[in-house]
């Protein structure tokens, strides 16, 4: 059997702190998802072809986009900004959140604003395993509601993300969320417990397996 290659993805932490706690915005997948049905993630996919085309209004922070490049050799900028550009591009398609500055007139089949990258810090990355159906090498970002000038209660759900809510980063029982996403969570309560304004350089873990063994690098 053709080893499966993972694919490029990315997915955001959308955080609200406007009230006593910060929450996170996840929705639960459609059952009919072959990847992860039934289950609460942070909204993502996969990076398209496309989105390296997309005209943006910011670009991603310095420090951020110097991260992002650790161990990805040979990879050019346009990798890294389309990658951001998915993150943003998926709140959109997945619950209804824009961020950027909006077209008077969009195109069939274009997002109908120019994605605001400046914001956006990078969190971690994560590489599916082998042996399963579909894998992905996933940039992980955080992004403030409030830095974005979004509405928390604008969020809404689409066929993609069925049960869209936010929920308190310090308590989410009761929420059934795959391993990946449970420690991805657990990063951003570290980082948040570290510095509340998470500075856009800061190390990033690595997810990964290597021999059948189980790795945490940084970044």
């Amino acid at each position: 059997m053709t080893p499966v290659r993972p694919v490029d993805a990315a997915s955001i932490l959308l955080l609200d702190r406007s009230g006593g706690t910060i929450r996170v915005l996840v929705g639960k997948r459609s059952s009919r998802h072959v990847f992860m049905p039934d289950v609460y993630v942070f909204p993502g996919g996969r990076r398209d072809a496309g989105d390296r085309l997309v005209s943006i209004a910011g670009p991603l922070n310095p420090l951020a986009l110097e991260r992002m490049a650790v161990r990805v050799p040979r990879c050019s900028g346009s990798r890294l900004r389309a990658l951001a550009v998915a993150a943003l591009r998926e709140l959109y398609e997945e619950a209804g959140l824009s961020v950027g500055v909006p077209y008077a007139e969009a195109q069939e089949g274009e997002l109908p604003f120019r994605p605001d990258l400046s914001h956006l810090r990078f969190l971690a990355r994560a590489i599916t395993p082998t042996g399963m159906v579909r894998r992905f090498d996933t940039r992980f970002f955080t992004l403030f509601a409030d830095e974005a000038g979004i509405d928390p209660s604008g969020a809404s759900a689409s066929h993609e993300l069925e049960d869209v809510r936010w929920v308190d980063i310090f308590d989410h029982r009761g929420i059934e969320m795959p391993d990946i996403t449970v420690l991805i969570l657990e990063e951003l309560q570290k980082s948040i417990q570290e510095d509340k304004s998470l500075p856009f350089g800061r190390p990033a873990p690595l997810y990964r397996n290597k021999g059948g063994h189980f790795l945490r690098d940084l970044l």
